[in-house]
């Protein structure tokens, strides 16, 4: 059985939702109903930033995943965080997964626009560069045709509703099926 950690913030968690309909949950079942024999495990801390996430990678990784799901920068991003440092942390964080022969599957994010576009373009630039540094399979958007549709958000118009977690999921399937054995 292979194991998948869903390594991330609230949007990995399953901030304001029932657990069921969370993030790794959701997954999990999506993988297994397309013949999959997975087990996958929240490591989401809601309100985590990159740096967070760099802290506490290696009490994550003594679970011993095969696979990690990279979910952090959203926070990052909303304090207005230097982009430089979103892409140090997320570095240490691959760098140590790879250290133990962990598969890292990299969820990009985007800055929110109000930042300016200076902070957005190099922001966004973050996870295509970690990508082409450390070779880590990547999935470019992870709330791709769930952020800013009222109808699959909660009320904050920023943590999916059920309805979103199941796009959000769906869209990110293929790219973990590529890293299963």
């Amino acid at each position: 059985m292979t194991h998948i950690l869903a390594f991330g913030d609230s949007l990995t968690a399953g901030y304001g939702l029932e657990n069921m309909f969370s993030f790794p949950v959701v997954l999990e079942r999506q993988l297994r109903e397309r013949g999959h024999a997975v087990r996958v495990t929240n490591a989401g801390v809601s309100g985590d930033t990159s740096a967070g996430g760099a802290a506490r990678i290696s009490w994550a990784l003594a679970d011993k995943p095969d696979i990690l799901i990279l979910e952090l920068g959203a926070n990052d991003a909303l304090q207005g965080l230097s982009p430089e440092h979103t892409k140090r942390n997320l570095a240490d964080i691959i760098r140590a997964c790879q250290a133990q022969g962990v598969r890292v599957l990299l969820a990009g994010m985007h800055a929110p626009r109000n930042l300016g576009p200076e902070y957005a373009a190099a922001f966004d630039a973050v996870y295509p560069a970690l990508v082409q540094e450390f070779g880590v399979a990547f999935h470019p958007f992870f709330l791709e045709g769930v952020a800013l549709d009222a109808s699959l958000n909660q009320q904050d118009g920023m943590h999916p509703n059920a309805a979103g977690v199941e796009v959000v999921v769906r869209n990110i399937v293929p790219a973990v099926e590529r890293l299963l054995p």
